[in-house]
């Protein structure tokens, strides 16, 4: 039997192959339109691809020291680093923030903008023994431990302490083209109450180095507060605590004979080329004479007005910043430099009724000679030397700087010292040094109006006039485990052995005072 299709479907059938054709021109349109796309699409494809070809040929053939090729995909802004460890002799001595900034950040460091904020420190719990009573807590009294015809001598003393736990930050920028570094660190071992042990150590809040450097080019510059250029240095002349020479020692007044300072000062420095550096600085000068000086009877209220006795605050006058000029070389694992102090002193005398004044004044000069030679990758060589008259204040405050004459007039004290050792890293995460470090301080005397004996080292000069004073000191610091994202925990023990010599010594009285020092520091140090 024949099906006989409806006539509806038959119109229906032949209105949508009326449309079809109707529209088949926007069709072929569409089709060419793809075509030309997937033509673009192969076209971008084979110049990626010989793009490719082309910096992996340009990598291959590149030196390892060139200039790293920058893709499209790393030419985003670049934020400045915070500091990470340099060398494994700075494990346990040095935060991974106080040092010079590398390619790894630290987890605490947050980027803002163009500069990275990074913050640093270290919690120290120190045993500190010492067989005499130098009394002078984490920094040891080089120049005042006791002879043996005092009490102090018969007695030992040993105390615990956390004063030297250490917080900082620094902030890396760039500001048309010039690199920025804001650094701030503080300590607990400020002015210390007269109850600091009676029930809470109440420990108080110390700057240590406050400063702002930039670098553009060959061109440095820095100001604020931070350690004396004519500290001995370990890399260019940077004012980063990593790049400078204060050994690993854990006293807080680091070696008996160690050239040092913080203070406040404005350097300028050049950098000819990648191993030759050169400074100028000007720093906050004091004109010192310990207490070991004697001034002629007619002067004896210049002390602690005039001349900063070791507790005149800010009553000393002074004429100019002491001016040091420095110059260095690095070399390869090698660090050699040599540099200038040029200081005035001046003071003002009066006599008579009415007052006639007087301003008496004189200059000096020292200098030094330092060297930080890396034997082999895990074994360093420190030899640091100081000679010349007036830097007694230099030698971590241990001479005098001058002496005043029956006329008022002033002459500088001319004093030597030498300070170096050895670094080792046994193993990757272990340390060991041994240093040496001495200063001798020449008499300088002179005959008051009276005809007694005035100045430093006279024929019955007090024991506190020393001759010379010197250290041997030997150490060994692990770390137990260290990680970049939670830190690192190590051990610092050091033994010293330590003994000063007067120049005059009463008739029966000893010839020289002598102590032993133990130090065990259980440091945590923030990633």
């Amino acid at each position: 039997m024949t099906r006989q299709i409806p006539f509806g479907a038959i119109a229906l059938l032949c209105f949508a192959i009326r449309a079809v054709a109707a529209d088949l021109p926007d069709l072929q349109e569409l089709r060419a339109k793809i075509a030309a796309q997937q033509e673009q699409i192969q076209r971008l494809q084979q110049a990626v691809n010989e793009q490719q070809k082309l910096l992996e040929q340009a990598i291959a053939a590149a030196p390892a020291s060139a200039t790293p090729v920058v893709t499209a995909a790393a030419s985003a802004p670049v934020k400045l680093a915070p500091a990470a460890v340099r060398s494994k002799r700075d494990i346990v001595n040095l935060p991974r923030a106080l040092q010079a900034p590398e390619s790894k950040s630290s987890p605490l460091s947050i980027s803002i903008g163009d500069s990275t904020f990074t913050p640093f420190g270290f919690m120290d719990f120190i045993l500190y023994s010492r067989s005499t009573n130098v009394g002078s807590g984490l920094g040891t009294g080089f120049a005042g431990f006791p002879y043996n015809n005092s009490v102090g001598s018969h007695l030992s003393e040993l105390n615990l302490s956390t004063a030297n736990s250490r917080i900082g930050f620094r902030v890396d920028s760039a500001v048309k083209g010039a690199k920025v570094l804001g650094y701030f660190e503080m300590d607990f071992y400020g002015n210390q109450p007269v109850n600091v042990f009676q029930t809470s150590n109440s420990d108080t809040v110390r700057m240590r180095n406050v400063f702002v450097d930039i670098q553009k080019g060959k061109w440095e510059v820095m100001g604020g507060q931070d350690w004396s250029m004519f500290t001995p240095g370990k890399k260019s002349l940077s004012p980063l605590p990593s790049d400078i020479f204060y050994s690993q020692v854990v006293d807080l007044n680091y070696l008996s004979s160690l050239i040092w300072s913080r203070q406040s000062q404005f350097r300028v420095i050049v950098h000819p080329n990648e191993h030759w550096t050169a400074g100028l600085s000007l720093e906050n000068p004091q004109q010192f004479i310990g207490n070991g000086i004697v001034l002629p009877a007619a002067f004896t209220s210049l002390t602690g007005t005039q001349l900063n006795n070791g507790a005149s605050n800010y009553t000393v006058p002074n004429l100019h910043p002491d001016i040091i000029g420095k110059v260095a070389l690095d070399q390869g694992r090698s660090h050699l430099e040599a540099g200038v102090l040029v200081r005035t002193f001046k003071i003002a005398t009066g006599a008579g009724t009415p007052a006639v004044f007087t301003a008496h004044s004189t200059t000096a000069v020292s200098g030094e000679v330092n060297a930080n030679f890396g034997l082999t990758q895990n074994v360093r060589l420190i030899a640091n030397t100081f000679f010349g008259a007036g830097g007694g204040r230099y030698i971590g405050g241990t001479g005098p700087d001058l002496i005043v004459r029956a006329d008022g007039s002033v002459s500088p004290v001319h004093s030597y010292a030498a300070s170096g050792g050895l670094e080792i890293n046994p193993s990757k995460n272990s340390l060991a040094y041994a240093y040496y470090s001495g200063a001798y301080f020449q008499k300088n005397v002179a005959l008051d109006t009276n005809g007694a004996f005035v100045g430093y080292g006279f024929p019955g000069s007090p024991l506190s006039d020393n001759r010379s004073i010197q250290e041997l000191s030997f150490g060994y610091a692990p770390t137990f485990w260290k990680n970049p994202n939670y830190g690192a925990l190590g051990l610092n023990m050091q033994y010293s052995y330590l003994f000063r010599n007067p120049w005059q010594a009463p008739a029966g009285g000893p010839k020289s005072a002598h102590t032993n020092m133990v130090f065990l520091n259980l440091r945590y140090t923030l990633p």
